[in-house]
């Protein structure tokens, strides 16, 4: 017997660059970054200055007052990018007819983490008094889905993991397993991310891993390229609905890509340093493939994590030399628009994917001029301007603090 095939029905994005299937994509066929200084507090004590901030997006317009005394930034995120891919997929969920064969699996590398800061200053300041009454709801990670699941009446599998910048990656893998298993016909898959507060961000900016870029923001995130300093933080996310082929085909469904592959696996090495050769990485775009029953050379693109730090920008090229060999398949890095949303960076990246072999697109990674000497002769990186060309095979990649390395496999539906 067949295991089920799960296909993607809905999209939905809230980045610097744009809200939306739609929003998303055309930024990215506009080629510019949009990265900008922070305005939400003082750099001064900081060498960082840049992030991927969404400055458009009005919590008023899309909750009541009194649901946004219990929902803080993230949950809201979370909550709107469900809703944009239900409706993308035009797949109408409601409290009032609850379904159990639909899922929730969302990631956060730090959930409701800026909210706790915000609330602490608050208490330091003017007592116990002063404690929202709320805050032990708003700052576990699993608000976002839980969240998602009332308002959706979603009673199947529910989870948030926080695999810390693989973790959108992860939430779509973990769905497209539950799936694929026969525990649910419909996910509702993604992740959300809402650090920008200065303890958060001062956490990053301490351990120097941030970009140094101070005159031009749009200038700070350079993946792969020579003269990279670091990522850039950004707050935002990304959502799909996973569904089972044949649910989707009986209810008429847009089909943008099948899921065909995932694997999770760990270094074991270092809280904060990848494998210098990139063997775990290997792995985990070799069991990708495996699992999707695909050859190397049936990849035609690949979106990879490259956050634009100068060690791991490096270790993944070198990998992705290592087992593709000395012709790789077209690659970019796509954090140079928008930033890194850190866990929510593989949802988003997985939702490009998708949006790359529907458009037959490849967006480029912007701000790359010199090549870093990882990126050898046979290093086919997309950079500066996008390549149009049909895309039947994606692969997605994404590593975080940990050592943790996740994949993802995308398919053109014939």
């Amino acid at each position: 017997m067949s295991l089920p095939r799960v296909v993607v029905t809905g999209i939905g994005a809230l980045t610097c660059i744009g809200h939306g299937r739609k929003g998303l994509w055309e930024g990215i066929l506009r080629e510019r970054s949009g990265i900008t200084h922070i305005s939400r507090f003082d750099t001064a004590p900081y060498d960082a200055k840049c992030a991927g901030e969404i400055n458009d997006f009005t919590p008023g317009n899309h909750f009541p007052p009194h649901k946004l005394k219990r929902i803080d930034r993230y949950a809201q995120f979370a909550l709107v990018l469900s809703q944009q891919a239900l409706d993308d997929a035009g797949l109408p969920l409601t409290p009032e007819r609850p379904r159990t064969d639909v899922g929730v699996s969302f990631g956060t590398a730090l959930g409701g983490i800026t909210t706790a800061e915000i609330s602490h200053e608050r208490f330091v300041h003017e007592g116990i008094g002063a404690i929202p009454a709320a805050l032990a709801l708003q700052v576990f990670g699993g608000s976002g889905h839980s969240n998602i699941s009332i308002a959706y009446g979603a009673r199947g599998y529910s989870t948030t993991n926080s695999n810390s910048c693989a973790s959108g990656t992860v939430a779509v893998g973990e769905a497209y397993r539950i799936i694929r298993d026969g525990k649910a016909q419909v996910m509702i898959a993604g992740a959300a991310e809402a650090p920008l507060a200065p303890l958060t961000f001062g956490a990053f900016d301490i351990i120097k891993s941030m970009s140094k870029e101070t005159k031009d923001p749009t200038r700070a995130c350079r993946p792969f390229d020579a003269s990279r300093s670091g990522f850039v933080m950004a707050e935002g996310g990304g959502s799909l609905i996973l569904e089972n082929l044949d649910h989707a085909r009986a209810r008429g469904a847009h089909i943008y890509a099948e899921v065909l592959g995932y694997t999770l696996n760990n270094d074991a090495f270092h809280m904060s340093s990848s494998l210098p050769e990139g063997e775990s990485a290997i792995e985990s775009m070799r069991a990708t493939l495996e699992e999707a029953k695909l050859r190397p050379d049936q990849i035609d693109y690949i979106n990879a994590h490259a956050s634009s730090t100068p060690m791991n920008d490096g270790t993944e090229a070198k990998a992705v030399v290592k087992f593709f060999g000395k012709k790789t398949p077209a690659i970019s890095g796509t954090k140079a628009y928008y930033g890194h949303p850190l866990g929510a960076s593989g949802a988003i990246e997985a939702a490009l994917c998708c949006l790359a072999i529907e458009h037959s697109h490849i967006p480029p990674t912007l701000n790359c001029h010199e090549p870093c000497e990882e990126i050898t002769p046979g290093f086919d990186l997309v950079r500066l301007k996008g390549r149009s060309q049909p895309i039947k095979y994606a692969l997605s990649n994404s590593f975080g603090f940990g050592g943790i390395n996740s994949s993802l496999i995308f398919g053109r539906m014939e």
